[in-house]
């Protein structure tokens, strides 16, 4: 048995930019319980969260780690995320496992592009939210400043719980101490905190206001209230390096953080489209198990697959018998794991409220629900950002095509932003995900992990094509006479644009016998197979309508093979009628440069077709700028950013919408489509 309840649980992500201190702060929460006895290092390679080779070579995370310790009798679950906004996938997939944010900012770097998106995916959830500053090794002297940011982008409910000495050295309580001086006046935070803290209870507030004097345990209850309606969100201090402000961290998880009991609840979806419910899931022991995949990896040598699991209510043993949602066959626990980092221990059960992490169960995936006896619906997922950047790969050994596919297969299970294809045209395997930085990390690790090297072709931009006209009455027979059994198929369709977002849609307005009923679904397959290979340029076709007004048969020759093959033909003669464009996808780029760069940078995004939406002004003398621009005029837009910016600038894009490709610029598409079809006949 565990020796604590779902009531002794706190569950708290890191979240923050690269550089923060995430990895280190949470090696000092592990030192200082004893959890481990020497304080791990990224800088020398001894971290037992930054534990890979790829993530020794880089520097940086690249996947989520996960320890725990014990601290005033609580069971702390620590998630350490990357902060490199590539990773998003492995970061935002811990939002459905904590309860608490805790959100890392460097005293010497600020507020970057990543802390503000992980605060506010955190805010949207409804978590209690921490904010850490890290490194006040670095100086004192910007802090005021970083603090009066911090309130004016995340909010006034921002207050500090404790401050940083005026030399870094130590961190001074503000919640007990209503004097003292630090790098600011204790008095006056201790103020704004009680202040802030009773706002939240109306009785509370009416005897502050009234000068009453209010006990330390009503304060720490209404503190408690605070941090779960968010109307207060506490600022620490800390120095991972100098283990400065642990204690303290610690102290406030233990006490103030919510339990998964008090904290946000995952929500269970039933139902689809618009029958869709969703509703909160109470972390009750007894109830039958119920979990949710947010972490998948497999160990760098053996390759024995480890997926954790926040388990959301109920318990489960090594004897248990779990399913996951989508059919998927019936599985037994095994042994049940808490991770420290790189190693392991096994434990008896896993109660509800707790993380923990099943070894050799080859059929689970990331975000997969996963449950005990009848499936009861999909845990809901953190939104994830579509992968936009794409390259076609071959393996460079012969023969490896098969190893290659069991490797991306292996990703796919781990990162939902990793998508692999087939280019239906050259027949290449395509692999997209978030930015080069995240495909070239994926790439480095099949060489290390698996020995396997690959071929890439430059980004392929996901174009789609469309029409902007109708055509009426358009035929297309087929006819084949080769000895024995002939082929033939007449066919006569409408087409015209559907709406934006609507798809393809096949209507069958024939009335009477012109084409047989058994064969005009075999035209849809043809205009769909047409519509996968595309028409202009190679590219899927979309929002189309289709309608089958007329036909003919052949009593011996018709057959499903040759309507299938009119519906192609129809469809293509008719899409090229109807004057055809191409779509490419723009999306929201967000860029972070020394503000001595802003010029530059934004008339080089016009250069690219790009429309600037805003600039905020960052500390640090820092600037984010925010456009739209066509994902085709990104592909080398790593280097000249770095180029530009000696290094400082940093850019992180979702997919925003598809607009109408100009008609210089589609031509010149076409010509090389078509180059490539000849080049590949």
């Amino acid at each position: 048995m565990a020796k604590y309840t779902v009531d002794d649980i706190r569950n708290v992500v890191l979240f923050g930019h690269a550089s923060a201190g995430k990895t280190s702060l949470a090696e000092l929460l592990l030192n200082t319980t004893g959890a481990t006895n020497r304080l791990g290092s990224v800088d020398d390679k001894t971290s037992c969260l930054d534990c890979d080779e790829e993530e020794h070579h880089c520097g940086y995370s690249i996947d989520s780690g996960i320890a725990h310790v014990t601290h005033a009798d609580k069971e702390i679950n620590i998630i350490d995320t990357p902060g490199y906004p590539d990773f998003i996938g492995a970061t935002s997939c811990c939002l459905t496992a904590a309860e608490t944010a805790v959100i890392v900012i460097s005293a010497a770097d600020g507020i970057q592009m990543n802390t503000r998106k992980m605060f506010n995916a955190a805010k949207d959830r409804g978590m209690a939210c921490v904010i850490v500053i890290n490194k006040i090794d670095s100086g004192t002297d910007e802090l005021e400043s970083l603090i009066n940011t911090i309130q004016e982008t995340f909010g006034m409910e921002c207050r500090c719980a404790n401050v940083a000495a005026a030399d870094g050295g130590s961190v001074i309580d503000c919640i007990i101490n209503d004097s003292g001086s630090g790098f600011t006046d204790v008095a006056e935070a201790h103020t704004n905190l009680l202040e802030t803290i009773v706002e939240a209870d109306e009785e509370l507030m009416e005897a502050y206001l009234g000068g009453e004097e209010i006990s330390a345990d009503k304060i720490a209850n209404a503190f408690q209230q605070a941090m779960l309606s968010r109307s207060v969100i506490p600022i620490l201090f800390t120095s991972a390096r100098n283990k400065i402000g642990a204690k303290e961290l610690l102290d406030l998880i233990a006490t103030t953080c919510p339990n998964p009991k008090q904290g946000v609840k995952v929500q269970l979806l039933t139902g689809e489209g618009e029958e869709q419910t969703a509703q909160d899931i109470e972390p009750d022991p007894s109830a039958p198990f119920l979990g949710t995949v947010f972490r998948v990896t497999s160990d760098p040598k053996t390759h024995i697959k480890h997926t954790t699991i926040r388990v959301v209510r109920g318990s489960v043993k090594s004897d248990s018998s779990l399913a996951a949602t989508g059919g998927k066959k019936g599985m037994r626990a095994g042994n049940i794991l808490k991770l420290q980092g790189d190693t392991s221990e096994q434990i008896e059960q896993g109660v509800a409220g707790d993380i923990i992490t099943l070894a050799k169960i080859e059929d689970l995936k990331i975000l997969d629900t996963v449950f005990v006896g009848s499936e009861p619906g999909k845990i809901k997922a953190p939104t994830m950002p579509i992968p936009m950047y794409s390259l076609a790969i071959t393996p460079k050994s012969r023969g490896d095509e098969t190893k290659m596919s069991q490797a991306l297969t292996e990703v796919v299970e781990s990162d939902p932003t990793f998508l692999v294809t087939r280019d239906s045209q050259t027949n290449e395997q395509v692999v997209s995900g978030i930015g080069e930085l995240h495909l070239r990390v994926i790439l480095s690790r099949l060489h290390s992990r698996r020995g396997l090297d690959v071929d890439t072709k430059p980004p392929k931009i996901p174009y789609r094509e469309t029409i902007s006209a109708s055509a009426k009455y358009v035929e297309y027979t087929h006819k084949k006479q080769s000895g024995g059994s002939g082929q033939f198929a007449r066919v006569f369709i409408d087409m015209e644009p559907n709406e934006t977002g609507k798809g393809y849609e096949f209507v069958d307005k024939i009335f009477g016998g012109s084409i047989d009923q058994p064969f005009r679904p075999s035209v849809d397959k043809g205009c769909q197979a047409a519509m996968g290979e595309g028409v202009i340029a190679g590219y899927p076709v979309v929002d189309v309508k289709v309608s089958l007004v007329d036909g003919k048969t052949h009593p011996v020759d018709s057959k499903d093979i040759a309507f299938q093959i009119a519906g192609k033909g129809a469809f293509r003669k008719a899409f090229e009628q109807c004057k055809p464009v191409l779509l490419e996808p723009f999306v929201n780029l967000e860029v972070t440069v020394p503000t001595e760069n802003v010029g530059d940078i934004t008339g080089d995004l016009a250069g690219r077709r790009g429309r600037v939406q805003g600039q905020d002004m960052l500390p640090g003398n820092m600037t984010v700028i925010k456009a739209q621009v066509p994902l085709s005029e990104l592909q080398t837009y790593n280097s000249q950013l770095k180029s530009v910016t000696g290094g400082q600038g940093s850019y992180s894009m979702e997919l925003s919408h598809y607009e109408t490709v100009p008609s210089n610029v589609q031509q010149q598409i076409v010509d090389k489509a078509k180059a490539e079809k000849e080049e590949h006949a």
